[in-house]
């Protein structure tokens, strides 16, 4: 049983993570794994963010790599800050277009935090630094782009997005829907004329 655990863990130590930009909903992970198994890696797993590889690419093979992945409208972060700060991206960006509903009370600071893995103060000084805006307004654009989404699929109504997105109010998330797109959530719905960024554009 030994021997198979060290086999396991040698697999582990070969693997390597692939820390990709702009990947942000699951068609990009589709998009990704199929052009990384083109390239003829192995890959372990593919996730928002992220891929791990069973190989170990040499430099010539990560400039190929960041290549197709460019084609595509991706790109291999080599660097730990720009992975933080992607690492970052992909938390929200799971937490608001990919779960149900969001709890009004989620604090946000924290669950960046513990999922991240660093004091929240330093992940708010770095992602300010590098990207020229907060965390704080990053959220606060993603959770407009969904509500956007929410408000032209039709299905619900003003007060249900509210509540599945976590405001207090529909008086609050009209606040900010108009301080971001400049049109009340009613007007927007009618005309739609203000259509929806890509995630890796907000």
């Amino acid at each position: 049983m030994r021997i198979l655990g060290l086999t396991e863990e040698l697999i582990n130590l070969a693997a390597t993570t692939l820390h990709i930009k702009n990947m942000v909903c699951n068609r990009c992970i589709r998009v990704v794994t199929e052009e990384l198994t083109n390239l003829g890696l192995h890959l372990k797993t593919v996730e928002l963010g992220e891929a791990v590889v069973e190989d170990e690419p040499d430099d010539d093979k990560l400039k190929e790599i960041d290549k197709v992945l460019k084609e595509n409208g991706f790109e291999l972060i080599d660097d730990r800050k720009g992975q933080l700060i992607d690492h970052i991206k992909t938390v929200i960006i799971e937490l608001i277009h990919y779960r149900k509903e969001m709890d009004e009370h989620i604090n946000f600071s924290d669950f960046i935090s513990k999922e991240v893995g660093y004091d929240y103060s330093y992940l708010s000084n770095l992602f300010s630094s590098v990207e020229g805006t907060t965390i704080e307004k990053y959220i606060i654009h993603q959770k407009i782009e969904k509500a956007k989404e929410l408000l032209v699929y039709d299905e619900l109504t003003l007060s249900e997005i509210a509540w599945q997105m976590g405001y207090s109010s529909v008086q609050h998330l009209s606040r900010q829907f108009k301080k971001v797109t400049g049109l009340t959530p009613s007007h927007f719905k009618k005309v739609k004329e203000n259509r929806r960024k890509p995630l890796d554009e907000v």
